[in-house]
């Protein structure tokens, strides 16, 4: 990550990146505990959308724990001027947010098949979207990161300045687009298992497993979108990087993986699909 001129404490920065290192461990190791289990409780089953999940959640966690480790001192991020080193910026910066996208969106898309197949609508154009859309938000982002890498070569303020504006703008329309669907979907499943008989079995936690996960998840996207588009704009202090880590991803997955600890019953595929 590309490292802020700022005047702070080399020692203290350094601290922060291996608390963060350490929360982010921490999680990862949790989410392959919770792996392991549901391989352990449906062997029999592929990928179900529940291991993937899980799997996205331990490769973007333990992405960003071995980054903190490996360069406590270069964790800072300006968000306010452009990278010297774009690729280097993508790489350890973006890349692993991108897929924390990915993980999240992954529920979007086990809602939307859900509540399609109950509604009796279409649903063969999820999937294809699904990947379509993951596919745009890891390429665009690249692609302006490469530009990046020539224009500094060439040494252009202009451009580097567009940018900079581009690459802001993009990954602020992918994290409010994250936000979106969690509300439409989330809530539209909301509200038919709200319309379930009451005696139906598991309704109210299943209730209260939707509410929390679309609540949750739309807050930290909306927040990052917004923390994002602020620190393009101002240069920020190690505090305010560590608090951004903090309340847009460790805060949120531990709360999620919290709400999604239960195993799934060991007989019953219903529900379950391959990814």
């Amino acid at each position: 990550m590309v490292q802020v001129d700022l005047e702070v404490s080399v020692g203290e920065s350094e601290l922060f990146a291996y608390i963060l290192a350490v929360l982010y461990l921490s999680l990862g190791a949790t989410a392959l505990v919770q792996l392991i289990r549901i391989q352990l409780r449906l062997p029999e089953y592929g990928w179900t959308t529940q291991k993937v999940f899980h799997l996205l959640n331990v490769m973007c966690l333990f992405a960003r724990g071995a980054l903190f480790f490996i360069f406590p001192d270069k964790w800072l991020v300006n968000i306010a001027d452009p990278p010297t080193k774009p690729l280097f910026y993508y790489v350890t910066f973006l890349l692993p947010g991108q897929i924390y996208f990915t993980t999240y969106t992954l529920l979007i898309l086990f809602w939307a098949e859900i509540y399609h197949q109950a509604r009796s609508l279409p649903l063969k154009h999820l999937r294809p979207s699904f990947f379509a859309f993951n596919a745009l938000v890891y390429a665009v982002p690249l692609a302006i990161s490469v530009a990046q890498t020539r224009e500094l070569a060439a040494d252009n303020d202009h451009a580097r300045a567009v940018l900079k504006y581009a690459m802001t703008g993009v990954m602020c329309a992918v994290w409010l687009s994250a936000a979106a669907g969690f509300v439409f979907y989330g809530g539209r499943l909301f509200v038919m298992l709200r319309r379930f008989p009451l005696e139906s079995k598991g309704r109210r936690k299943k209730l209260q497993e939707v509410g929390m996960v679309a609540g949750v998840s739309t807050t930290s996207f909306v927040v990052r979108a917004g923390l994002f588009a602020v620190l393009a704009f101002v240069k920020t202090s190690q505090y305010m990087q560590f608090a951004y880590f903090l309340v847009v991803e460790i805060v949120p997955v531990a709360i999620i993986l919290l709400v999604l600890r239960k195993l799934p019953p060991k007989r019953q595929a219903d529900g379950y699909h391959r990814i």
